[in-house]
């Protein structure tokens, strides 16, 4: 039990001590106050259903357009996410590996590879490219 708990049965405590203590004009009048308060309480309205927007061309998957996961709002997002992913898949899918080839190359060719890395074989083999 917190300190809330106690609180609230200690002021009920004196509400119920002072509801006693009430005469039978003031008791008639809170009474009459509450029927007027439970007269002009208007409840609160029905929610109604509205259906989720669904293209015409829909058809028979209407239904599965009003659900909530499978939403209309939903349908773009992940339509674009597809086509996003499938875009890079595409973009980044290719026969042969460029990487790869030239590591090969480099593998089994007789130059060593420190020959690659000096700099004066890159200028010795645009000179003689020409």
């Amino acid at each position: 039990m917190n300190e809330q708990d106690d609180l609230g049965r200690r002021i009920a405590a004196v509400l119920d001590a002072s509801a006693d203590n009430l005469g039978r004009a003031e008791r008639e009048r809170l009474v009459a106050a509450r029927n007027m308060a439970l007269a002009r309480h208007r409840p609160e309205p029905a929610r109604v259903k509205v259906p989720a927007w669904a293209p015409a061309w829909a058809g028979g998957i209407a239904g599965w357009t009003e659900r909530r996961v499978l939403g209309v709002q939903y349908l773009i997002p992940i339509a674009a996410l597809v086509f996003g992913l499938a875009a890079v898949t595409y973009m980044h899918w290719s026969p042969s590996n460029d990487i790869a080839d030239i590591d090969a190359g480099l593998l089994t060719d007789d130059l060593p590879i420190n020959a690659y890395l000096d700099q004066g074989f890159d200028s010795w083999l645009k000179r003689s490219s020409r």
